[in-house]
């Protein structure tokens, strides 16, 4: 594994408390940051915190579609450990399967809150915070279904895009700020969420990518550790694929 230097960062990891956030979690505590994660599932996370065994990272039930609460738990996290260096919006879900003509509209709704304006509002409030402190590095959890789309899931897909483009817009906007913004773009992921959803929908996604496989969380994380980093000094607003050669852009 290559050593990623995260010495004296302070890292929020929405989502965190399991898949491909707590491997980001764990790449990022194996980096040397502190680590705060922000998850609604208080028991999961109190679980993964016992596993970590380390006395740098914190958990904190927020709820990232409710901007009081990320105003309060960024507050917390700040009291905690400092100046948040990192931000990681990681949070979000899959939702029902069915064709656009077929989707309910209160699942369009939802994949937008739960995977858009979480990271909207979530970037909204760290966002002033890292510019007063002239250092920052957000990274957003795109898809690769943002740049392909993917037939059966039109509200994560449409979703996803606008994460690509709130990334890149809010990018060009702090560009001289010392915050540098990115996103990253798995295609399916070997996590839970592929639990829920039908064996067909999985040879689907995985039959799309060339290396005919799933990704692992741990190497989204280790995409998404290069883009948390200091090293990450003059890439701004890109999206970075990881989606075993599905995307040909």
């Amino acid at each position: 594994m290559n050593k990623i230097d995260l010495n004296g960062r302070h890292a929020i990891v929405t989502g965190g408390a399991k898949g491909i956030g707590l491997a980001i979690v764990t790449r990022a505590l194996e980096s040397g940051a502190k680590v705060t994660i922000w998850d609604i599932d208080s028991a999961r996370m109190d679980s993964e915190l016992g596993g970590l065994s380390s006395d740098q990272v914190r958990g904190d039930v927020v709820d990232v579609t409710d901007p009081d609460a990320i105003t309060a738990g960024l507050e917390r996290a700040v009291a905690a450990y400092g100046d948040v260096d990192i931000f990681v919006n990681n949070a979000g879900v899959v939702g029902t399967i069915a064709k656009i003509w077929e989707q309910p509209v209160e699942n369009w709704e939802r994949m937008l809150k739960l995977n858009l304006t979480s990271a909207f509002l979530c970037c909204r409030a760290v966002t002033p915070h890292m510019i007063a402190n002239g250092y920052g590095r957000i990274v957003n959890m795109a898809s690769n279904a943002a740049k392909m789309g993917t037939p059966g899931n039109s509200p994560y897909a449409a979703a996803k895009a606008g994460v690509v483009s709130l990334t890149k817009t809010l990018a060009k906007e702090t560009a001289q700020t010392g915050v540098i913004v990115n996103a990253v773009a798995p295609g399916g992921a070997n996590t839970e969420l592929f639990d829920v959803l039908s064996d067909d929908y999985r040879t689907q996604i995985e039959s799309g990518m060339a290396l005919g496989r799933l990704v692992e969380p741990d190497e989204v994380a280790a995409v998404t550790a290069w883009a948390m980093s200091e090293d990450c000094s003059f890439t701004t607003g890109a999206v970075f694929d990881i989606s075993g050669g599905r995307a040909d852009y």
